[in-house]
């Protein structure tokens, strides 16, 4: 019998029962934060951060996994949207190609998206490509690998150790999919009737070579050949890439999916606004390094950074998904600013948040000559009029002064 514990993104701690060595499991992988009651043995004090999603801590000679899941503050149909147009920003994840509008819970919606996803790819059959072989062999076919031929065989005629392009559907686009279905297959809280259809397409991928754990993935690119699968490689990737949590801590076995609110509020404020730029005849760099210093000793890396038509930096953006203070926006924030612009030659910077307790603010710093903005984005409002607030941004933007 799994125990299931529900937590809402940056809510109010909830004290539970819990085995001290699930919370401190739950402690050290940093997915919530949690403390032991100091009064009450057995219970823990659990607060959620910005990561959301489902995790399954298996304690041994229990009656049943704890489950711990934790709700973004906004819908999963929103919530999508900020991921889908920070994958794929001109692809279908704009004009409700990704459906979840029938599920509450993050890890339900995902897989019974990927699944979709991976359905719609395969449908026209596996994608075939070619693939670089290594095997040995009694018959001569491809390239003869002369110095491991020599290293192995000592001179020997036969067996003869070959390359050649294979042309198979065991390439690294059905890789990546047959990889996913396996992640999502092992996590808790996938309802039975997507489970179904994701056993359905392991058995479309069964001659495809499952990614052994620990291993890098493998890299893939987009063509024409490959268009159908796009939508779901972007899935792909986001379910084996940076968002799983999977490990054993003694004993006890942790599995799931979170995803970071602060990076996924990040990568669409970034992508979103060099999209918008870009009609302004103005390129980006996102995560652009540069140095506070002339020995070039003190490393940054602004969110965004956008360059006009002439190559020079004309404004800096940094992406605040966090929670503000009770008095308004971090002071922190406009430090960090305040370097940025500096260093920039810029006589303004702006850092853009998810609305909160904040109105949109100026501030002129003393002597400088600098202006910090600070913007607050509504993620409850439509798609539509959330794309409208941040090409307001990206028109002010443009027009910020250098030094």
């Amino acid at each position: 019998m799994t125990h299931f514990i529900e937590l809402v993104e940056h809510a109010t701690a909830v004290g539970v029962a819990l085995p001290d060595a699930v919370g401190r499991a739950l402690a050290a992988g940093d997915i919530v934060d949690a403390a032991p009651d100091p009064y009450v043995a057995g219970h823990w004090s659990l607060r959620a951060g910005s990561k959301v999603g489902a995790v399954a801590v298996a304690v041994p000679g229990s009656d049943g996994p704890v489950s711990v899941r934790v709700a973004p503050k906004v819908s999963i149909a929103r919530l999508f949207f900020l991921l889908g147009y920070s994958l794929d920003p001109k692809g279908g994840w704009r004009d409700g190609e990704v459906d979840v509008t029938g599920h509450r819970d993050l890890l339900p919606a995902l897989a019974h998206a990927v699944e979709r996803q991976i359905d719609r790819a395969l449908r026209q059959g596996l994608l075939q490509g070619y693939r670089v072989t290594e095997e040995t062999s009694l018959v001569v076919r491809g390239r003869i690998r002369e110095a491991e031929q020599i290293r192995r065989r000592f001179g020997a005629t036969l067996p003869v150790e070959l390359e050649y392009d294979e042309f198979t559907t065991d390439i690294a686009e059905n890789r990546l999919l047959r990889a996913s279905v396996e992640r999502l297959l092992r996590l808790p809280g996938v309802p039975h009737d997507v489970r179904r259809g994701l056993l359905h397409q392991r058995a479309r991928l069964a001659d495809v070579t499952v990614i052994v754990r620990g291993q890098p993935l493998p890299d893939w690119r987009p063509s024409r050949l490959n268009s159908r699968y796009q939508h779901a490689l972007h899935l792909a990737r986001t379910v084996l890439q940076n968002a799983s949590v999977e490990h054993a801590s003694g004993r006890l076995h942790v599995e799931g999916f979170l995803f970071d609110m602060n990076k996924l509020f990040e990568d669409f404020v970034t992508v979103a606004l060099r999209e918008a730029c870009r009609r302004f005849g103005h390129s980006a760099r996102l995560q652009d390094p540069h140095h506070l210093d002339e020995a070039d000793a003190i490393r940054m890396k602004p969110d965004f950074v956008l360059y006009g038509p002439n190559g020079a930096p004309c404004a800096v953006v940094d992406a605040k998904y966090k929670a503000e203070k009770r008095e308004g926006f971090p002071d922190a924030d406009l430090y960090q600013m305040l370097a940025y612009c500096t260093a920039l030659g810029l006589r303004e910077g702006h850092l853009v948040y998810a609305k909160g307790n904040a109105p949109h603010a100026a501030h002129r710093v003393r002597h400088a000559g600098i202006v910090i903005h600070q913007h607050a984005l509504d993620l409850d409002q439509e798609p539509s009029g959330l794309l409208s607030d941040v090409e307001q941004v990206a028109a002010r933007l443009v027009s910020t002064p250098r030094v």
